[in-house]
């Protein structure tokens, strides 16, 4: 059984907060420095420990505390620009994203999200809430569209079995779920 249910988080973001993010996000492409591509998992660039998609993980802690009914201790953030014939295999995230968020920062395309089979479609904004490590997730097929900027704020139960990952303390590459 998951530690919590996946469930859409409607408004995760306000219109102001997304505003900065999206401009944010194309600085960041702009640059055309300081991202991984990976090949492996996304063909997509994407930022792991950016500053401010990190604060987002205290600014946004209380909310997911809220709607998980959870006390969590963050864990890591990570964020990725989608570009076209990126994908996103099955997959269940290692033991530091016991509680996770993907939230839609910019997209010009559908593409849904999907956990344990059920199909989501996440608009500017919003989030959706769920155990990261435990539920399979992926996207369908190979994205075609113009782009699409996705945020993954991850943590850990306070009194769970992964408490011991908090702020991302464990070495990632020995302890994937």
């Amino acid at each position: 059984m998951a530690t919590v249910d996946f469930k859409i988080i409607k408004n995760f973001f306000n219109e102001e907060e997304l505003k900065v993010y999206s401009k944010y996000c194309y600085n960041k492409i702009d640059q055309n420095h300081g991202f991984e591509l990976e090949d492996s998992q996304s063909f997509s660039p994407c930022w792991y420990l950016d500053p401010l998609m990190t604060s987002l993980l205290d600014v946004k802690k209380s909310l997911v505390e809220k709607e998980s009914n959870l006390k969590l201790f963050p864990t890591y953030a990570y964020w990725r620009y989608y570009i076209f014939g990126g994908t996103l295999e099955p997959h269940k995230d290692r033991y530091s994203c016991e509680i996770s968020i993907s939230a839609c920062i910019k997209k010009y395309d559908n593409w849904p999200f999907i956990i344990e089979g059920k199909s989501f479609e996440l608009d500017e904004g919003d989030a959706i809430l769920y155990a990261g490590c435990e539920q399979e997730h992926w996207r369908p097929d190979v994205y075609k569209g113009e782009g699409m900027a996705q945020v993954f704020l991850h943590y850990v139960n306070q009194t769970g079995p992964y408490k011991n990952h908090a702020y991302d303390s464990i070495n990632k590459e020995n302890n994937y779920g």
